[in-house]
């Protein structure tokens, strides 16, 4: 390893690219499809659509995704962030809706019969049941956006992909080797992290149980 001692700069900078890259797409992604999720969760012709059109866009290869974009947003970090947020849509919508249709109706009656309006039951009942599918969700397509990200390099935005091709371009080993090696590392990291919230949040559900009580 002579390169990357000599090149942490670099390396870092290409770390943070990348954690920006796909935090931005997980984000943006990440509200688009709660309001699909929760909307169409409900409405089981209108799910079908959505989780139709989402699984096109995901069944598109990643590079031409990104070309597709690009002669209305140019390259660099936009077309980027379209690209990886339109990928991570299907995931996430499947696992939000998922998670609202595995809620026992018996639950949901017997919220309605504390009191529970549509938004307190949505808050404190739907969404606490729902989340063991959201966090996986979400935890699968963070990890899927790190892998996916590095292509975006192919059009400058920058992110681990860039030493990757740099390796491959100039047939530099230790490049792709570095350039790899992180990704795979970050997808891991997150991969934990996201396990450990999980954990932590389904400690947290007394509104929740008080209802099941009930039911």
């Amino acid at each position: 390893m002579r390169w990357a001692p000599k090149h942490l700069d670099d390396i870092g900078l290409a770390l943070l690219q990348h954690l920006y890259l796909v935090g931005m797409s997980i984000s943006c992604a990440f509200v688009i499809a709660m309001i699909l999720g929760i909307w169409s969760a409900r409405r089981p012709k209108t799910y079908a659509l959505v989780l139709t059109f989402t699984g096109m866009l995901f069944s598109i290869p990643s590079l031409a995704l990104f070309a597709l974009f690009i002669p209305w947003l140019g390259i660099g970090l936009l077309p980027a962030i379209v690209g990886l947020t339109a990928y991570a849509l299907m995931i996430l919508v499947r696992n939000i809706a998922t998670g609202f249709h595995a809620i026992a109706p018996d639950v949901l009656n017997a919220a309605r019969g504390m009191g529970y309006g549509y938004w307190r039951m949505l808050w404190e009942i739907e969404l606490p049941l729902a989340l063991p599918f959201i966090i996986t969700g979400l935890r699968i397509a963070t990890t899927t956006l790190i892998g996916i990200a590095t292509v975006a390099a192919y059009i400058n935005a920058g992110g681990l992909g860039t030493i990757i091709f740099a390796g491959l371009d100039q047939r530099f080993p230790e490049k792709i080797l570095v350039g790899g090696g992180l990704t795979s590392l970050l997808a891991i990291g997150v991969d934990a992290l996201f396990l450990l919230l999980q954990r932590r949040l389904a400690r947290r559900r007394h509104p929740v149980a008080r209802v099941e009580a009930n039911a």
